[in-house]
């Protein structure tokens, strides 16, 4: 059976979840988180992306993004998977597939919305019991969004709003 299609749209901002392959772990240390936001950073000026909130748990990510062109969000994320699987597996001794299918995407209309989908990833260690605050979790944009910290892969902040 064909798959559907994405949906794209200029107006919309993006919610993108990808998970690891039967539910497994993808980040098992520190290096493993830095390396994919490492990743993250050099696909987001290589495909021209605007990133506004990011969490990356132990077994899936959230990213909150703004695309220029509708097939600039599918090569993004296929850059990112395909790098970070390919780092994961030769650091693991590894083979077969990291991520569980097809990265998902929901439409997100600009405003108050994207402010509380925002909100709702970072919060994401929090409602999983990884951390007691947001703010002490160190794989999320929240410290970086919310509290002013220097930013150095976050776009449109201005005061922690959108």
């Amino acid at each position: 059976m064909a798959r559907i299609g994405r949906v794209y749209s200029g107006c919309y901002c993006y919610h993108i979840i990808t998970r690891g392959n039967q539910k497994q772990n993808v980040f098992l240390n520190e290096k493993d988180y830095a390396r994919y936001v490492g990743i993250l950073k050099r696909a987001k000026r290589k495909y021209n992306i605007l990133l506004f909130s990011y969490c990356l748990m132990p077994n899936h990510v959230h990213l909150l993004i703004e695309t220029k062109s509708s097939s600039n969000m599918s090569n993004f994320m296929r850059w990112i998977n395909r790098g970070y699987a390919a780092y994961f597996n030769t650091a693991y001794q590894k083979t077969g597939h990291l991520w569980q299918g097809r990265f998902k995407s929901k439409p997100i209309l600009k405003g108050q919305y994207l402010i509380h989908c925002g909100n709702y990833i970072e919060a994401n260690p929090v409602r999983a019991n990884i951390a007691d605050d947001i703010a002490n979790y160190k794989w999320s944009s929240y410290k970086e969004r919310c509290l002013l910290s220097k930013s150095s892969i976050l776009d449109g902040i201005v005061r922690g709003q959108f």
